[in-house]
């Protein structure tokens, strides 16, 4: 194993698929924990099929696809934001019609200029290899930022996630921070794509939350554990699709699934022991009183 893994360091491409993937998958996690607690986790599905969007326009521009899709699928996110905040369209009927349009403006706009080449079919199932340097300096700058600010803002987006109403009502510009996790959501998205594709990135975000939940019960504790599982999965995934050729993404997204069976699995466990512990001490008591 030590060996496989000094190989892959050997490769240039490969170092910077694991720098950009870990920093994704570290903004995927801490991003998805307040998403599923605000139960919006899905938002990174339907972000993704804009990004998809964008990036058939730059295609046909002969545009970089990334400086084109970001502030495309920022813009999307504070769209939905305001269309669940005026409450005329529920969260997930929103996501639904601006995904599904979207996603089949990029279909057509692909299929009359460039057609469904290599390219596109990278974008819908992930390849994080193809990533050029000017690509990598990119999201290591984007992914940084969103790090420093979800750390400069923990305190304003763990209060708006657990009682937004509460925040509102002591002053706290919740309708701020509630964008600037739309924007943080936005840009870790459209980076994400290049890892897991337009079908998968809704995994990255929701997986490390859930696992880290079978097992925590902080919001501080969560969001630590996330952030480890997250990125334990994608270096474990990463070299399992080195050794056996299999796609960077979609395996990193199976060593999610096997860390949320195997943290359920341990919360059975735990649950069934303390269950057995509280009923021999409930017999005790009636034992003693008796």
């Amino acid at each position: 194993m030590i060996s496989l893994i000094r190989e892959m360091f050997t490769y240039a491409f490969f170092v910077r698929a694991i720098a950009v993937g870990l920093l994704v998958s570290l903004c995927s996690a801490l991003l998805g924990v307040s998403l599923v607690l605000k139960r919006y986790s899905m938002i990174g599905d339907g972000l993704s099929r804009v990004g998809f969007g964008a990036f058939a326009v730059a295609a046909a521009m002969n545009a970089s696809p990334l400086p084109v899709s970001i502030p495309v699928t920022v813009a999307a996110a504070f769209f939905l934001l305001r269309i669940r905040d005026g409450g005329k369209i529920k969260g997930d009927a929103a996501i639904a019609l601006i995904s599904a349009s979207s996603l089949a403006l990029g279909v057509v706009v692909i299929f009359l200029t460039t057609g469904l080449n290599t390219d596109a079919a990278n974008y819908m199932f992930g390849n994080i290899l193809n990533m050029t340097r000017s690509d990598v300096r990119l999201s290591v700058a984007l992914t940084s930022a969103v790090l420093v600010l979800f750390a400069a803002f923990y305190n304003k987006i763990f209060a708006i996630t657990f009682d937004e109403n509460f925040a509102r009502a002591t002053g706290m510009k919740t309708g701020l921070y509630n964008m600037l996790i739309a924007f943080l959501t936005a840009v870790t998205v459209v980076l994400g794509m290049r890892m897991t594709g337009v079908l998968l990135i809704s995994g990255l975000i929701i997986f490390p939350a859930l696992t880290s939940m079978r097992l925590c019960k902080t919001f501080l504790s969560v969001t630590v554990c996330a952030a480890v599982v997250s990125v334990v999965c994608f270096f474990t995934g990463a070299v399992a699709s080195y050794d056996y050729g299999a796609p960077t993404g979609a395996s990193a997204l199976l060593a999610n699934i096997a860390a949320f069976l195997l943290f359920w699995a341990v919360s059975l466990i735990l649950r069934s022991r303390v269950s057995v512990k509280l009923r021999n001490n409930i017999g005790n008591i009636i034992k003693r009183r008796g």
